[in-house]
């Protein structure tokens, strides 16, 4: 008699290992310890076999019963489906150790911790450079003269130093895939120094009181949209780096104390960070807040609210204020206020560092002194606010209050 849904929910397990027919080769098998499973049994050139189509629950009598009648369909053919079953394993664990599958399942495990931006770069350079043309292949079989190819084809664009950083990942890739058993050697290693040595190009950056003052005006005039005018405007005053800006939340933002609080996990150097809040750049928040507060970003996107501005947005926006990446960048901000601070002789480098949050070769310290100068920085950020205010309308002075 053939098996209900009742009949299997309700076998019990016995001190026999047994197996209950559903007819056609189909039986349920019913271990001691009593979990349930399906096998089909079948006879084929005079040899007797059985295979397991899977466990119960997990496969219904309906599904198990689908999968029965595909093996018989199989034998009519003359296959065997214990071998067809093991091809089809074999194709799908082949497809598991594809560079792409393995670099993807590497991405899972790196860049939890990572910031959004980091794994966005990393994302996006293997989607790009590496994957279409190595991502299918298994990753055991590629060599040094694969991973040339895909550098020399990023040099030819002419972006040497993104070459240089998609060989290193893909080395982070072959990497892993031989500590989990799937690879024997790193060929990205073997590549290491075929790319050109290029000078280290600092980020331009604006420092002189004159041109930082003709920068802020061209900000106040920018006609583009309302988001990206608030980021450039908040940009000089709180000099964090381009990917902590962007993916600032209102959730870090307390505008009463006057205080953003990056967390960690946001930050180049896995340290919490702590951004005074002058009252001009409160104000620029409040404004923004006002328009876009439905974001949980401060800058969202202009196509939707659940991602905030991409990366280029603010060194597009500086284009079309007229200066090039050779004169201003983003993250030139930073440079222009380490620069300007350093030389006033006012504060103390300690301070200025911790709040640009270049970390110390004390890790440890470090981890526990994100909040070290504070009231200092606090009085020098409204001091640089200030300052700002003066070279904007044109008086290299500073501010007479600290």
């Amino acid at each position: 008699m053939a098996l209900t849904d009742i009949k299997v929910k309700r076998a019990k397990a016995d001190n026999k290992r047994y197996r209950i027919a559903d007819g056609d080769g189909l039986y349920l098998d019913v271990r001691t310890s009593g979990k349930k499973g399906w096998l089909f049994r079948y006879q084929l050139k005079g040899k007797r076999n059985a295979i397991s189509l899977g466990g119960y629950p997990a496969v219904s009598l309906q599904d198990a019963r689908i999968e029965r009648n595909r093996c018989r369909a199989l034998l009519a053919k003359g296959i065997d489906p214990a071998v067809e079953k093991r091809a089809i394993q074999a194709e799908q664990d082949a497809k598991a150790e594809t560079f792409e599958a393995v670099a993807r399942e590497w991405m899972e495990k790196h860049t939890a911790d990572k910031a959004p931006g980091h794994t966005q770069t990393i994302v996006s350079r293997l989607e790009g450079g590496v994957f279409p043309f190595i991502g299918k292949r298994p990753i055991s079989e590629l060599d040094a003269g694969d991973m040339l190819a895909i550098v020399r084809r990023i040099e030819k664009r002419g972006a040497i130093e993104v070459a240089r950083r998609t060989r290193g990942i893909c080395s982070q890739v072959f990497r892993y895939a031989i500590s989990t058993g799937r690879a024997l050697r790193d060929p990205a290693a073997d590549v290491r120094g075929v790319l050109p040595s290029i000078k280290t190009k600092h980020h331009a950056s604006i420092t002189d009181p004159k041109g930082i003052g003709d920068l802020l005006r061209a900000i106040d005039s920018f006609s583009g949209t309302f988001v990206v005018k608030a980021a450039l405007r908040l940009a000089p005053l709180v000099f964090v780096r381009p990917g902590e800006l962007r993916y600032a939340e209102w959730a870090e933002i307390n505008l009463e104390a006057k205080e953003w609080k990056i967390p960690a996990e946001k930050m180049k150097k896995r340290r919490p960070h702590i951004v005074p809040l002058s009252h001009q750049a409160a104000e620029v928040l409040q404004e923004t807040r006002q328009v876009t507060s439905l974001s949980k970003y401060v800058f969202p996107s202009i196509r939707t609210n659940s991602r905030p501005i991409s990366e280029n947005t603010v060194n597009v926006a500086l284009r079309r204020l007229g200066y090039s990446k050779e004169e201003m960048t983003c993250h030139g901000f930073r440079s222009m206020a380490s620069t300007r601070l350093h030389e006033m002789g006012i504060w103390s480098s300690d301070a200025i560092e911790r709040q640009l949050a270049h970390v110390e070769g004390n890790s440890v310290r470090a981890a526990y002194n994100y909040a070290e100068h504070l009231p200092e920085r606090v009085r020098m950020m409204q001091f640089w606010a200030d300052y700002l205010d003066n070279l904007k309308v044109g008086k290299n002075e500073l501010p007479k209050e600290m």
